[in-house]
């Protein structure tokens, strides 16, 4: 489990009055302003016939179920966990998956602040393909 002071720089946070709030489904940290959209799918694996429940099929699947809402010079695609544009990251998932149900929830960044996002850590493992962003 990884711990807050990991993943946020609590001193700047609790200065701000910045509430932590523990997501039951997991995924990494989201700073939580007027520029978050978030979705959250629930499913029965039934009524999403030929996907299989479980986490890599689910994300390949809200990937297509996504796809449509962006156009396609966008360049929209899943990149590992994360929703991408071209190759930057404006998505994060988290998915919660138990006797074929399941919820997906992303958080979709609509434009951000600084100020909020220097709130965050890097995580110690990313993917590459963010090259340190």
């Amino acid at each position: 489990l990884r711990k807050p002071d990991e993943l946020v720089n609590l001193k700047e946070a609790r200065s701000k009055n910045i509430p932590l709030i523990k997501r039951y489904s997991g995924g990494g940290t989201v700073v939580v302003d007027g520029d978050t959209i978030f979705t959250s799918l629930l499913f029965n694996s039934a009524s999403v016939p030929g996907t299989p429940c479980f986490p890599r099929e689910v994300m390949d699947w809200t990937q297509e179920f996504y796809r449509p809402a962006f156009p396609p010079e966008l360049n929209f695609s899943l990149r590992e966990h994360d929703y991408v544009l071209g190759h930057k990251k404006f998505g994060g998932n988290a998915q919660s998956i138990t006797k074929g149900r399941w919820v997906h929830h992303t958080s979709f960044l609509w434009d951000f602040d600084p100020a909020n996002m220097a709130l965050l850590k890097h995580p110690k493992k990313a993917p590459e393909y963010r090259q340190g962003r």
